[in-house]
């Protein structure tokens, strides 16, 4: 019997489905956009926000809404309204995961979009029109890449590590060595997707994470085998009062109890 957490909710089959009819066509709408100098805004002063965000989020707001009223919603592009906490279920969603290289003409970004019930993750797409890549997980049914089942790779001599330098510095002196670290990747999603794939072995995400960013990845990578955990050793969970998380830890096997092993040692 699959663990308490990996149970498919009903509705879970249908619900990705619509997911993934809805995050293509919102990869469609975006790619309208890109390379093609949309307007710009600045959230917060310091962060990026163009009309293909809010063009992209428009459309999954109105379909999935749609499609299922009853469930909540929590978006990056969205005011965030306190009443989805009293829905069972609740869409999480960025319409555009890393805007920044997607303004830079980088195709590593991704339309993200997850079901979550109680917490965890029961549907997760990542639609990422650019590199022709859709992923996408139900629990207890594996992960998937275009349709072929993928999983997290195990280390070997050299391993691929992803993350802000401080992070990977802080890995043990017997590790360093063995470190050949990737270039920066502005789609946290994407990255996370990379791990899955077994194109990353593994890689830190420091601290201020959004669910929006991780929900959809985080299903992925654990039914890939791979596993995101926080300074506790746990796995997040989403939609919650808190939507923003601490460090975190992606991979597998042993090298993930390292990495967990240096966000555990964090200040917090």
């Amino acid at each position: 019997m699959p663990a308490p957490d990996t149970v498919i909710s009903a509705g879970a089959c249908e619900d990705l489905t619509l997911l993934r009819d809805a995050a293509r066509e919102a990869g469609i709408i975006a790619m309208r956009y890109f390379g093609n100098n949309p307007q710009v805004w600045m959230k917060g002063g310091t962060s990026p926000v163009s009309e293909a965000d809010h063009a992209a989020d428009a459309y999954l707001r109105e379909t999935l809404l749609a499609a299922r009223p009853d469930y909540g919603w929590l978006s990056e592009e969205t005011a965030d309204d306190p009443a989805r906490l009293l829905a069972r279920r609740t869409f999480v969603v960025d319409p555009i995961d890393g805007t920044r290289g997607f303004l830079e003409g980088l195709r590593s970004w991704c339309v993200s979009v997850a079901v979550v019930e109680v917490g965890r993750t029961v549907a997760g797409v990542l639609e990422c029109p650019a590199m022709e890549e859709t992923y996408w997980a139900l629990p207890g049914e594996g992960a998937f890449l275009n349709g072929r089942r993928i999983a997290a790779r195990q280390p070997s001599a050299k391993i691929d590590i992803g993350g802000p330098k401080p992070l990977v510095d802080l890995m043990p002196a017997e590790w360093q060595d063995r470190l050949n670290r990737v270039t920066y990747i502005p789609s946290l999603a994407y990255r996370l997707a990379m791990v899955a794939n077994g194109r990353l072995d593994a890689t830190f995400v420091k601290p201020s994470a959004h669910d929006w960013d991780i929900a959809a990845a985080d299903l992925i990578l654990h039914e890939a085998g791979g596993s995101l955990l926080d300074r506790h050793g746990e796995r997040p969970r989403y939609a919650g009062k808190v939507i923003r998380h601490g460090a975190l830890a992606a991979g597998s096997g042993a090298l993930l109890a390292v990495l967990a092993g240096v966000i555990a040692g964090l200040d917090s």
